[in-house]
């Protein structure tokens, strides 16, 4: 059985201390609403090229109304630049409504659980470590093999992977701030996805708000089939966004 989902936090605010949220627009852009935290933010990987850490770059101007690109094509990436209109971009959003709990299967290790969206996966590969998080957390008993767990679970940046004490029934999340990645993978050359966190929410252009998460990534390569939200596809057709932060 799945574990309850617990209560989304309310009244996310931005640095200014005003309500935030990203809006997706039809066949357009993200535009952010309220003065979120806005930087690159960069996968490292270990000496064997396996995803260990994150490591925050060069923060953007403050602004309290971006609009960053989700077709892959502007000129100005991250930003927008109208390009989606002229390519003629789909962005229709075809990612489920279900609530996390419903769309996660779990997997019971010794003193973790693991619940698992894999529709959410966007191909971090943080999970890949050592044995991987599903065999760390069936050797959970382990202390080392728990943290390192844990560790992997908390990386996941789309929220696929929440860790859960069984001893508590409590998730094991990371502490985090409301603000905006722009991710950059050097390791596989490739620009990543829009990393949001800490419940931010996202309205979609319907003018529903999807299910409020701790971790999630929107896509802004144009080409995922889970729209908003990433899917790996960045890799698949290589994305970089031509940022030269992308080498820093």
């Amino acid at each position: 059985m799945l574990m309850p989902a617990k209560p989304t936090p309310t009244g996310i605010v931005g640095q200014d201390g005003k309500p935030c949220k990203i809006l997706v627009k039809t066949d357009g852009p993200y535009v952010i609403v309220g003065n979120l935290p806005l930087a690159k933010e960069y996968i490292q990987n270990d000496e064997e090229g396996v995803p260990v850490a994150w490591s925050e770059g060069v923060p953007y101007p403050a602004n309290s109304s971006h609009s960053l690109c989700r077709c892959g094509q502007s000129s100005q990436r991250p930003f927008c630049d109208g390009t989606h209109a002229k390519v003629g971009f789909d962005g229709t959003e075809t990612a489920s409504r279900a609530p996390y709990g419903e769309q996660a299967s779990t997997f019971n290790g010794a003193t973790l659980s693991l619940t698992d969206a894999r529709a959410l996966c966007s191909s971090a590969y943080f999970c890949h470590r050592a044995d991987g998080t599903w065999v760390l957390a069936g050797r959970s008993n382990v202390p080392e093999a728990r943290a390192l767990a844990i560790d992997q679970a908390s990386n996941c940046p789309s929220g696929r992977l929440v860790a859960w004490d069984k001893e508590t029934g409590e998730p094991i999340e990371p502490a985090l701030e409301p603000s905006i990645s722009i991710v950059e993978d050097p390791g596989k050359g490739v620009s990543g996805p829009i990393r949001v966190k800490d419940y931010v929410p996202v309205e979609g252009a319907d003018g529903e708000v999807y299910e409020q998460r701790n971790r999630i990534t929107l896509c802004r390569c144009g080409r995922s089939t889970n729209k908003p939200f990433c899917n790996g596809a960045h890799l698949m057709t290589s994305f970089d966004d031509g940022d030269e932060m992308l080498h820093q």
